[in-house]
């Protein structure tokens, strides 16, 4: 993960062409939370599972700017999901949050930036060898898993949400469009970019989905549970913003249980999907459900 990630990083510093004319600090705002570090989960799915169907290495470099295209796209909702209207939060990624920095309409801004430019990104996957009929499915599914329907339809739920209010079902719906949608499509525009079959791409999805919320419901236990310093943001704040959590609703110990349980589930499908090379991705699923940040 630290070598992808590592590759990952080194793309997203060239995905503004250098003849672009950007204003000054729209481009530095961009930056400034594009570039801020992370586990940059997402991208390395993408990597992961291109290598999962190819069987080599080589699959992941075909796969890297859906790679890119996806972590701004998960960038940009962060930028927003940071500003007063939404969660209102000082800290990200173990620093001040881009509205903090750069006031809250540069912020909005950037986030349209980068969430405009991430479709560029991915429709010049071609040039890396990637068919056009695959390119043109994975901005539909982009569009479609980010969109009303996916994450920012996942988002306005969660912010309607109310303790006492939003039941376990409701909950589950939540996350599995805030937070699995983009990692399903994470998984799926990698097997796009080395062209998976049918059967492979519905595992992906499966995958996606199982693993998309065990890392949410990880994520309300490290809330609570968690080190500020390795989080890089404050602990406790769905408790003080009176969110719905699955800990809120279950407990810590049956939270866990399901995370454990939902990554099983993950694996399974994984195994049966017929991938050259499965252990990559079955390693992230682990290393997910026993990370403290």
């Amino acid at each position: 993960m630290q070598l992808q990630r590592e590759k990952v990083e080194a793309a997203l510093q060239s995905v503004f062409p250098m003849d672009w004319a950007i204003p000054g600090t729209l481009s530095e705002a961009m930056n400034y939370s594009l570039l801020a570090g992370g586990k940059r989960l997402r991208p390395i799915l993408v990597l992961a599972a291109a290598e999962a169907v190819a069987g080599q290495e080589t699959a992941a470099d075909r796969a890297m700017l859906f790679a890119c295209a996806v972590e701004m796209i998960h960038t940009y909702s962060l930028i927003h999901d940071d500003l007063p209207a939404m969660d209102n939060d000082d800290f990200r990624r173990g620093r001040q949050t881009n509205h903090k920095v750069f006031g809250e309409a540069m912020a909005i801004l950037a986030g349209d930036g980068l969430l405009t430019h991430a479709f560029h990104v991915a429709a010049q996957a071609a040039s890396r060898g990637v068919p056009a009929e695959r390119v043109l499915a994975v901005v539909g599914e982009l569009s479609r898993y980010a969109g009303p329907t996916g994450m920012v339809g996942g988002q306005v739920d969660d912010m309607l949400g109310e303790q006492g209010l939003t039941s376990l079902e409701q909950l589950e719906n939540i996350h599995l469009h805030k937070t699995s949608d983009l990692i399903a499509f994470s998984l799926r525009a990698g097997g796009h970019a080395a062209e998976a079959d049918d059967k492979q791409l519905h595992a992906y999805g499966l995958f996606g989905r199982n693993v998309g919320l065990a890392f949410q419901i990880q994520d309300d236990i490290l809330d609570l549970t968690g080190n500020e310093a390795k989080l890089g943001k404050p602990v406790k704040s769905d408790e003080r913003q009176e969110k719905v959590t699955y800990p809120y609703l279950l407990g810590l110990d049956e939270s866990r249980k399901r995370v454990a349980e939902l990554t099983r589930e993950a694996n399974e499908t994984l195994l049966q999907a017929g991938l050259a090379k499965p252990e990559p991705l079955i390693g992230i699923a682990e290393y997910l459900l026993n990370r403290d940040h």
